[in-house]
């Protein structure tokens, strides 16, 4: 998994976690849990339509419709879908990136770590731009 995160900081350029506490304030640094939240929520319940609004214009213009994300989840990110568990974990914050790890435990009790990639809308709402699993060397509980 640190691999893993260190080919992401060298593909990206991320800052050191530790340099960018203060560039996101405590107030967003708790939308962005809020909108992450939010949608595993929705996603839990399979309110599609809810699940699509947290989602940025690009994804949604990708998509088309609640359906066909929905869809897209439910096959491709059970973990997402369904978990058992969230807990999360670091912000890391580029120059034009901002990630948010969050430790997962499917619903098969698969441990994986999505990337949350984040990005504020044009009304300065956080929306969720994409998000990445990587297999995790945590124990599924």
């Amino acid at each position: 998994m640190r691999q893993a995160l260190a080919v992401l900081v060298l593909m990206f350029g991320f800052a050191v976690p530790g340099w960018a506490q203060a560039e996101l304030s405590a107030a967003d640094r708790a939308a962005i849990r809020t909108v992450i939240t939010q949608q595993i929520e929705a996603f839990q319940h399979d309110d599609g339509e809810a699940a699509f609004a947290f989602a940025s214009r690009s994804i949604q213009e990708q998509f088309g419709g609640p359906d066909r994300f929905l869809g897209m989840v439910r096959r491709a990110y059970p973990a997402v879908h369904h978990p058992r568990s969230v807990d999360f974990s670091e912000l890391l914050i580029g120059d034009d990136t901002i990630l948010q790890q969050v430790e997962l435990v499917g619903p098969e009790g698969e441990a994986a770590l999505a990337l949350y990639s984040m990005e504020r809308d044009p009304a300065g709402l956080w929306r969720i731009s994409g998000c990445t699993l990587v297999k995790s060397a945590r124990v599924g509980t």
